[in-house]
């Protein structure tokens, strides 16, 4: 009996160590003093009774539970203040050029006040070999120096005049086309190719011709016929295109309208004509120049209702035209000149022969859809053969014919507008001024060709200075 009660003491000793600690409330004395090292083991443990602080670093790193599904993402947080600008990089290669653009129309005339010694205007005779100098033609050649279309009556050819320095005092003379009666209306301008081209009425084939210079001096020139169909060819005005051809307007007399012709190439040998105004007896006195836009303005006579009419090209070929009356009040419009003025807009002189005075409309818009017109002259029969460009100061001035003296005269616009001008006297040496045509020289100032009718002689006058005042000097 006692046997089996010290075996099974000894077989559940522990648990009664424990059951001993438990009922007496001193876990402390069981944990660290009843209890030897690493003698409980898990049969001993209560499920669900150790906490962390029981467990052994080890063992708390071993705990480790399947992974969770992922949360949902929270909404984003306000965005930070913006961090200092980062140093600057280094400047990249250059890349390739592109191809350059086309060349754009040529600008408007600039502002200037040039100072110029006080002195006379000079006045040549340039060609007095017989009757010459009608329906002269003055432009300024790609070698800077004057270049001048002009009649000869005694021959009936076409001339050319090449000046030698910028005041023109001298000058080389070439006959161009002398087969019949030729040279009647010329008009002169300088093609893309630095060349002059001319447009010029045959009288005796009446044809409408051209002359395309073969040198700057126009010693020489290619001739071609433009139009052959009726009489054709008087009362031209040339200019050149934004495409670099050249642009002529001109008269069909057999049906009395206005036509154009768009040369087909540099030297025109050839070109594509079209009629732009056929309301009534029109296409005298034409004028015409490129405009600010880049398309090509027509200013001309209507003389069946005896008005100012104005034409604003549609493309660059003017195949067909914006037509426009700017004054019917009274018989207005013979002797028009056309230019464009520093706001970019026609400037335009002509002739009122209700009242013979010197006019002068002012378009109101590129396409001169509307126009301001205002006397300058009143003084006598004016305003005849006028001739309009714009000065180095950008101002208008018109060179005209004094029918009442004999005199060439000369208009400088008191403003862009031109609604009033200084007026002067050029030359009153006789009976002068018929046929001027007026250019800008590459010194700034105005140089006026014309038609000396008492000697029968080309003349050329060049201003001392803008307003061609003589000696007149800026304080």
């Amino acid at each position: 009996m006692l046997s089996r009660a010290l075996q099974h003491l000894r077989r559940h000793v522990v648990v009664y160590v424990v059951l001993f600690v438990a009922l007496s409330g001193t876990s402390y004395a069981a944990t660290a003093k009843l209890v030897r090292k690493n003698s409980v083991g898990s049969a001993q443990v209560i499920n669900g009774s150790l906490l962390k602080v029981d467990l052994s670093k080890k063992a708390t790193a071993a705990l480790k539970g399947a992974r969770g599904p992922r949360g949902l993402q929270g909404p984003a947080g306000p965005a930070g203040s913006q961090g200092p600008q980062g140093p600057k990089g280094a400047t990249g290669a250059p890349g390739v050029p592109g191809p350059a653009g086309a060349q754009g129309p040529q600008g408007l005339p600039g502002t200037a006040f040039a100072r110029f010694a006080p002195g006379a205007n000079v006045l040549t005779t340039l060609d007095s070999a017989g009757n010459v100098g009608l329906y002269s033609s003055a432009t300024i050649g790609a070698d800077g120096l004057p270049l001048i279309a002009y009649l000869d009556q005694t021959n009936e050819d076409l001339k050319v005049a090449h000046c030698a320095n910028t005041a023109c005092t001298s000058a080389t003379t070439t006959a161009l086309d002398s087969a019949g009666a030729v040279g009647y209306f010329s008009a002169l301008t300088v093609g893309a190719d630095s060349l002059g081209l001319i447009g010029y009425y045959d009288v005796t084939n009446g044809d409408f011709k051209v002359a395309h210079c073969d040198n700057a001096a126009c010693t020489s020139a290619g001739l071609s016929t433009l139009d052959s169909v009726g009489n054709v060819g008087s009362f031209s005005s040339a200019t050149i295109g934004v495409d670099g051809l050249g642009l002529i307007s001109y008269r069909d007399a057999t049906n009395s309208t206005l036509k154009v012709a768009h040369c087909d190439n540099t030297a025109c040998t050839s070109a594509t004509k079209t009629t732009l105004d056929s309301a009534g007896d029109v296409g005298t006195y034409t004028s015409a120049t490129l405009g600010a836009d880049g398309l090509g303005l027509i200013s001309y006579y209507d003389e069946t209702n005896a008005d100012l009419k104005v034409a604003h090209c549609d493309n660059t070929a003017c195949t067909s035209t914006t037509k426009t009356t700017l004054d019917s009040t009274g018989d207005v419009g013979s002797y028009t000149s056309l230019t464009i003025g520093a706001d970019g807009f026609g400037l335009i002189s002509y002739h009122d022969f209700t009242n013979h005075y010197l006019k002068v409309a002012h378009c109101g818009d590129t396409t001169c859809t509307s126009s301001s017109a205002s006397t300058l002259d009143s003084a006598g029969d004016v305003l005849r053969y006028t001739s309009a460009t714009v000065g180095p100061d950008g101002l208008g001035l018109i060179s005209y014919y004094d029918q009442t003296n004999g005199d060439l005269k000369f208009a400088h616009c008191s403003d862009t507008a031109c609604t009033a001008a200084t007026l002067g006297t050029l030359d009153s040496a006789g009976n002068v001024g018929h046929t001027t045509s007026q250019t800008t020289g590459t010194d700034g100032l105005p140089l006026i060709s014309y038609y000396d009718v008492t000697n029968g002689d080309l003349k050329v006058g060049h201003c001392s200075n803008p307003f061609c005042a003589p000696y007149f000097r800026r304080r």
